[in-house]
Parts: C-alpha cells; structure tokens; sequence
C-alpha cells in the first residue's frame, strides 16, 4: 500500500468533516426512527492546504496523486491524529503564485478496504 509524503506537513487550518450514514424513517404523527447504516457508517473527508511550498514539493504530491486517479486508495496520517487510515483523493489543484512556489490543495476522503 502506497503512502502519502509526510512532508511538508500541511498548513493550518486543515479541515475535517463528518456525514454519518444514517437512514431515516419518518411516521406520520412526526415520531422518527434513525439509524446508522453500514459497519463503517461515518467516513472522515479532510481538505488539506500545503501554502508557499516548492514547485518540486507540488509536483512530488502531483505525481502520487496522478499515479493513483482518485481510484486507488493510500495511506496517511492526518496532523493531530495517532493512527494512519485509507484514503482516496478525487479531487487536487496546484497554483502557481510565483516562481518555484507553490500552493496545493487537495480533499481526502477516507475508505475502508481490507
């Protein structure tokens, strides 16, 4: 299994969300029934900004993630958390502010495979 490079770490803030898989029933009189749905039923997707980075650095990050088309899945270790998880990215764009810097942005979204 592929990982993601730990360096650089990525700049703060960092933002992860949560959308629980819960499925509903409503009852006419306005009772409602949830539950959650699946055995990993609450998925993690964080959005990550590397800021003022060298282009060579973007483009190591670049790479991977073309290498893997938002198919594959790889691990990583988000900052702050203590345990590695599965990850794929669909989604990651580069901007080129000045020469030889640059800012990447990329969504991770967290999956789980045996």
């Amino acid at each position: 299994m592929a990982t993601f490079p730990a360096t650089p770490e990525p700049s703060y803030p960092a933002t992860k969300a949560s959308n629980p898989n819960v499925r509903l029933t409503q009852f006419g009189d306005g009772y409602q029934q949830r539950t959650t749905f699946g055995l990993n039923q609450n998925p993690k997707t964080w959005t990550f900004n590397w800021k003022n980075i060298t282009e060579a650095e973007s483009d190591v990050f670049e790479t991977f993630l073309d290498a893997r088309a938002g198919v594959e899945s790889f691990d990583y270790t988000p900052p702050g958390e203590s345990a590695q998880s599965k990850y794929i990215c669909r989604s990651w764009n580069k901007t080129l502010n000045v020469p030889n810097r640059a800012n990447f942005t990329a969504t991770f979204i967290e999956v789980y495979e045996p």
